[in-house]
């Protein structure tokens, strides 16, 4: 079972999946009445050369990317309502990940959920990127937190609250999704 940010994690589990987004400028849609789910108002990418595959242990270049997106956005860090994480049940990445949260969105990671759903549909590679920005989408229009499934045990380098196993309420205005990848 995919475990994120489980003591007993041990790997990624494979999944399959795709999304399909429309993305189109505000004003536009309103002008033809479309259903507008929701905004991005912000996003950033970020690469390093320290190793094809690894990350390092302070979550250094995520929180750099995560800094970049709000500041692109223009969202101060105690704004963010939901964290979608990346967590892929990796040991290296959940805790660069939490890591990262945590530097990027200070003391108020602690109050921010933050789950993955690679633990109900697994990590199905480059799909899983716009996956997961569906996720977020119904997070929003449905003002519910995502759980992650799956998760039991908690890991004392993984500190935050990740959603155990059911799905909450909350109101969400502003969402942040976290992807990784090579």
């Amino acid at each position: 079972a995919s475990r994120p940010f489980d003591a007993h994690r041990d790997g990624f589990v494979m999944g399959e999946g795709a999304a399909v987004l429309v993305l189109e400028d505000l004003e536009h849609a309103r002008a033809r009445g479309a259903h507008v789910y929701c905004e991005i108002g912000g996003y950033a990418t970020f690469g390093n050369a320290y190793h094809m595959t690894g990350l390092t242990s302070e979550g250094l270049e995520m929180a750099r990317a995560i800094d970049e997106a709000l500041d692109h956005a223009r969202v101060n860090p105690t704004e963010i309502d939901y964290v979608n994480a990346h967590g892929s049940g990796t040991r290296q990445n959940d805790r660069h990940e939490t890591a990262a949260v945590k530097k990027s969105l200070g003391s108020h990671a602690y109050q921010t959920p933050m789950s993955s759903i690679k633990s109900m549909v697994g990590h199905s590679l480059g799909a899983i990127g716009a996956i997961e920005v569906v996720a977020c989408v119904l997070a929003l229009a449905r003002q519910v937190v995502p759980p992650t499934a799956n998760y039991e045990t908690p890991d004392p380098e993984c500190d935050l609250d990740y959603v155990p196993r059911t799905a909450r309420s909350r109101r969400l205005d502003n969402v942040l999704s976290v992807g990784s990848g090579f």
